[in-house]
């Protein structure tokens, strides 16, 4: 017999990782509903290190723990998508910070503020102590795999 997969015999770890492209997903149509159709999912594993402070491209690779060519081409894209911009260090004239364009942060609140609505339409839907619940759990998920300190800390990747 064969058994086809549905959300209630996958195992948690793929219900979770389904669940939260869905939910990617929907915040990504209502953002190019919105004039953001130019953003991709791993931008923000860029935007969440400058959202602190600018940071050279040397800097960005460190904290993204890739090679700086790595990181230089995923910021020359943005770059020219009008999301990042270059420009001069305070006192050093050879470093280029990177910086949000306002293009870029406005893309990073409107991001903020559909999720907030999926948020809250998820909450009426099936109750905001269950979506609470499952929050909860999720976040204890990652602090016993020992990545919650990476969420904190804004180092957040995509699994090698």
């Amino acid at each position: 017999m064969v058994v086809h997969p549905s959300a209630e015999n996958l195992d948690l770890s793929l219900v979770a990782l389904f669940a939260g492209w869905a939910m990617t997903d929907e915040v990504h149509r209502r953002l190019t509903d919105e004039g953001f159709g130019d953003l991709r999912f791993n931008d923000g594993v860029v935007i969440q290190h400058l959202l602190r402070e600018p940071l050279s491209v040397t800097a960005l690779a460190r904290c993204m723990g890739v090679t700086q060519q790595a990181a230089s081409k995923a910021v020359t894209d943005m770059e020219r998508r009008g999301l990042l911009t270059r420009e001069p260090a305070p006192g050093d004239a050879r470093t280029r910070l990177l910086r949000l364009t306002p293009h870029g942060a406005a893309a990073v609140e409107a991001a903020r503020a559909h999720r907030a609505a999926l948020d809250a339409e998820l909450a009426e839907r099936f109750g905001a102590d269950r979506i609470a619940e499952t929050r909860a759990l999720l976040a204890a998920v990652l602090s016993h795999l020992d990545r919650d300190d990476a969420v904190r800390n804004r180092r957040v990747r995509p699994p090698a």
